[in-house]
């Protein structure tokens, strides 16, 4: 964060001093600050500058326009079904479903860009052809005027750490959506929440600690957990039937299907629909439904910029648990048991 972003941390440095910065734990001091609404509207001034930021760069980088005035919806993670892309993704088309067939008012979405970064190994084919669907939908979505202002979606290439250090300090959702028992662990995750971003996210990997370190009021969970997952493969998988018996998420496969993200090639996505209505091994459809609905309570509070901010400068005062520095003398102690003057 001192490195990445100056905007917030000199902001903290003028809150509580420096000491933060070789004792990541004393960010518990920022705490007090959640309720002062001078320095609620000096972080979202901070979280403004590094949206600027970050626009300028991908302007030059990539000739990408990102809108500054939107909630900035963030994924970046290797592509891999079980990091469940596709789950997000289905959430964006669902929501530019609604608009272009008219059930919901394009003025009653709140305004949304997501940005995916991710790369995939060479030879998995079904991580590339969800790469080669969400740049479909971006480019579908980003050019049509139903939605304009509304909903925007990039994929800048080569996503690398110059770049995370200009996304990461401007994003205001961070998508941790693993499904439940996959993910062994998380860095990513931190980060953003280090930087204030709020969490949307499954009960899984470092998301378990980070939700009850910064609170179930700041944290946004859906899903099911690890024991869930067991039983329901246990009886028995069929994502056919999440699919026949949910409108929204077969209205949203079947517009993929329908070749609208392909220039009307019914062929061209085929095997990803198929594989996540026939096959779906990560269960992004018996999901879908608890997240549409979190993201429905992302939305309400999006809306209430207090609460947002105080939710957002608490996810950072509440982080400091995750300094390596922390990990390390808890791998001195516990492990190597030595006792070393630090």
């Amino acid at each position: 964060m001192k490195l990445a972003n100056p905007h917030l941390s000199d902001l903290i440095t003028d809150a509580i001093g420096t000491g933060w910065v070789t004792d990541l734990e004393r960010l518990q001091e920022l705490q007090p600050y959640a309720e002062d609404p001078e320095f609620r509207e000096q972080f979202r001034a901070a979280k403004m500058a590094n949206k600027i930021r970050l626009r300028d760069r991908l302007r030059a980088r990539d000739g990408i326009e990102l809108p500054t005035d939107h909630m900035l919806d963030v994924m970046v993670k290797r592509l891999h079904e079980y990091k469940r892309q596709t789950l997000k993704l289905l959430h964006i088309v669902s929501l530019y479903e609604q608009i272009t067939s008219g059930k919901i008012a394009a003025a009653d979405v709140t305004p949304r860009t997501f940005v995916f970064g991710a790369k995939a190994a060479p030879g998995y084919r079904m991580a590339k052809q969800i790469i080669h669907l969400i740049n479909n939908v971006g480019s579908v979505v980003n050019s049509d005027p139903a939605v304009e202002g509304r909903l925007k979606v990039f994929f800048p290439a080569n996503y690398n750490v110059t770049l995370a250090e200009r996304l990461i300090p401007a994003a205001d959702l961070s998508e941790q959506i693993s499904l439940a028992g996959m993910e062994a662990s998380g860095t990513g995750n931190m980060k953003f929440a280090l930087n204030g971003a709020l969490t949307i996210g499954t009960d899984d990997g470092a998301n378990v600690e980070i939700r009850q370190l910064v609170g179930d009021d700041n944290f946004f969970l859906f899903g099911m957990d690890e024991p869930q997952v067991a039983e329901l493969g246990a009886q028995g998988y069929h994502p056919g039937e999440y699919y026949e018996s949910n409108p929204l998420l077969k209205a949203t496969l079947d517009l993929i299907a329908s070749g609208r993200f392909s220039d009307g090639d019914h062929m061209t996505f085929e095997p990803v629909v198929s594989n996540l209505v026939h096959n779906d091994r990560f269960m992004a459809l018996a999901d879908f439904g608890s997240y549409i609905e979190a993201q429905t309570r992302v939305d309400a509070y999006y809306a209430d910029t207090e609460a947002w901010t105080r939710s957002a400068i608490l996810n950072v005062a509440r982080s400091g648990f995750f300094s390596s520095d922390r990990s390390m003398k808890d791998y001195i102690k516990r492990i190597w048991g030595t006792n070393p003057v630090l």
